[in-house]
C-alpha cells in the first residue's frame, strides 16, 4: 500500500488544508487518495460529493468532479449522479451531523436500496464546525456546547444501523490506525457494486478534545488506539471491559445485485425488452 501516495488525487494547490490544526481529517483524505489509486480509479471517473460540514470541505482537496450539496442532502445528491450516470464511481463524504443526525433518513434509504455508491463517513462525535454542538454520535455524558453538564442521549450505532438497513459492505474503523483504514476503503472501492459504508471514527481536538480534557490531538490519537479493539477480541470480553471501547472491524460484506442492475431491469421491461 505504501508505494501508493495519492498523489493522482490530491489537489495540492489548494493546500493548506481548511482543517484546524490536529484535526483527523488530513489522515482520512490522504487515506482516500492513496486507495483511490492502489485501486486504479481515474480522476475524471470519481465524483466527490459532500454536504456541509467541516468533512464537508473534503472535496476540495481531491482532484476528482465534485458536487458540494446542502446539510444532510450529500447521500441524495450521490444517488441523482449515479442514477444519472452509472459509470461514475461515486463517493458521498459525509460527517456525523450531516450523515447521521440532520442525513440519517437519505442513509438509511441508500443502504437499503443498495445504491452503487460508498459513503465515508468522517464521525468525531459533535458539530465541529459550527461550535461544537452534540449530534447523533455523541456519546452519553460528554460535554458539547449544548450540552455543558453532560449529553443525555445514547450515542447512534450508526455502522450497526447501516447493516441492519442491508448494506453490502459496512467497516468500522478509527482514524488511529490508517492502514486499516485504507484496506478497508480499497476493498469498498473495488466492491463496486451495492452500498458500501466506512464509519471512520475521527477526532475533534478544538472542540470534543477539549471540552472533554482530552488533551491535543496526539494525546487523543494515542488514547483511540489503546481503546480500540477488533470485533474478534470484542466477541470475548465483558460489557464493562467493552465500556469505553471502539469496536472496529468489518460488520458485512456480502454480494448483491446493486440498484443500479436492478432499476436497468426495470427499464427493459418498461420498454417491452424484457
Amino acid at each position: 500500500m505504501t508505494k501508493n501516495l495519492g498523489k493522482k488525487f490530491l489537489n495540492l494547490a489548494k493546500y493548506p488544508v481548511f482543517w484546524c490544526p490536529g484535526c483527523g481529517n488530513g489522515i482520512l483524505i490522504a487515506a482516500i487518495a492513496r486507495a483511490m489509486e492502489a485501486v486504479g480509479f481515474e480522476n475524471e471517473n470519481v465524483v466527490a460529493v459532500t454536504g456541509i460540514g467541516c468533512w464537508g470541505k473534503a472535496d476540495d482537496y481531491l482532484k476528482t468532479h465534485s458536487f458540494h450539496g446542502t446539510h444532510g442532502r450529500a447521500i441524495a445528491a450521490a444517488t441523482g449522479i449515479k442514477l444519472a450516470n452509472p459509470d461514475l464511481e461515486v463517493v458521498a463524504m459525509v460527517g456525523d451531523g450531516d450523515g447521521a443526525t440532520i442525513g440519517g433518513n437519505h442513509l438509511i434509504h441508500a443502504a437499503r436500496r443498495n445504491i452503487d455508491m460508498t459513503v465515508i463517513m468522517s464521525n468525531n462525535d459533535n458539530y465541529g464546525m459550527t461550535g461544537g454542538q452534540y449530534s447523533a454520535t455523541t456519546p452519553f455524558d460528554s460535554i458539547t456546547s449544548t450540552s455543558r453538564y453532560g449529553h443525555v442521549e445514547d450515542e447512534f450505532d450508526i455502522a450497526q444501523l447501516v447493516k441492519t438497513a442491508g448494506a453490502a459492505y459496512v467497516a468500522k474503523v478509527a482514524v488511529a490506525n490508517p492502514v486499516l483504514l485504507q484496506r478497508y476503503l480499497e476493498k469498498a472501492f473495488k466492491k463496486g457494486r451495492g452500498f458500501r459504508f466506512i464509519e471512520v471514527v475521527n477526532i475533534c481536538p478544538t472542540h470534543f478534545g477539549r471540552n472533554n480534557r482530552l488533551g491535543d490531538a496526539i494525546n487523543m490519537l494515542e488514547t483511540m488506539k489503546k481503546n480500540t479493539v477488533n470485533m474478534k477480541a470484542a466477541e470475548k470480553m465483558s460489557e464493562e471491559e467493552l465500556k469505553g471501547k471502539i469496536v472496529v472491524g468489518e460488520y458485512v460484506d456480502k454480494d448483491v445485485d446493486g440498484y443500479i442492475k436492478r432499476y436497468a431491469e426495470i427499464q427493459r421491461r418498461a420498454s417491452g425488452q424484457a
